[in-house]
């Protein structure tokens, strides 16, 4: 099963590892069952290098850009340089035609603003952990986005979380760990994560891999 995000390799057959890496991630030619991601997540928007991604993306021609977005956990009012470095690397994914992986902690609403005149160029954007209402998922099914969903659906309290998956069209659902070198010994495999999703839509855990399966190779088609 494919981990639909991740920082650091665990359990899963297939992963999409994103920067900031916890590891030194192989080389294209070497990485077989991952597909990289290179870009500056908003916390470290201070340190985006435009040319650096765009080197980083020629060398790996099967790469996406990612994890970029834009972030309020940390900072009520959002730096402009956050917005800035965002909006260059979505031009950037635009202008070399690759996957997108999205952060977009407590902003949801404003990443898919962002991301909606990418829509067509930026081949396929992965709103990863989104943890919004519903009332995005139009949107984001719009601009040929998925959802990717996390170890949260197992916490029995996080009511409104599993009522959000139970609404994800099925063609746009992927699973993810977020596994970092911080989390590396407590975060679920992913086939729990998975097991709970299928329970939540009803379906069998096969038929869940299956449609999870396809999904993800859309994505990065």
């Amino acid at each position: 099963m494919t981990d639909a995000h991740c920082h650091l390799r665990g359990d899963a057959a297939r992963h999409f590892l994103c920067a900031p890496f916890a590891e030194p991630p192989p080389r294209d030619e070497e990485s077989g069952a991952v597909t990289l991601f290179f870009g500056t997540h908003p916390w470290n928007a201070g340190e985006f290098d435009a040319s650096r991604l765009r080197d980083e993306l020629a060398a790996n021609p099967s790469a996406g850009v990612g994890e970029i977005g834009l972030d309020r956990l940390r900072e009520r009012e959002m730096p402009a340089i956050m917005r800035d470095v965002f909006e260059r690397q979505l031009e950037i994914a635009a202008e070399m035609r690759r996957p997108v992986s999205l952060h977009g902690a407590k902003c949801w609403g404003e990443v898919v603003r962002a991301c909606r005149p990418y829509a067509g160029t930026v081949p396929a954007f992965l709103f990863h952990g989104f943890s919004r209402s519903d009332g995005l998922l139009p949107d984001i099914e719009a601009m040929n986005g998925y959802v990717s969903v996390g170890p949260a659906v197992l916490n029995d309290h996080a009511v409104n979380y599993r009522e959000l998956i139970k609404k994800i069209p099925l063609g746009r659902l992927l699973v993810e760990t977020d596994r970092t070198m911080e989390n590396a010994l407590s975060v679920p495999r992913i086939s729990e994560i998975a097991r709970k999703v299928a329970e939540l839509r009803g379906i069998g855990f096969d038929e869940l891999e299956r449609t999870i399966e396809s999904n993800a190779a859309r994505y990065l088609v």
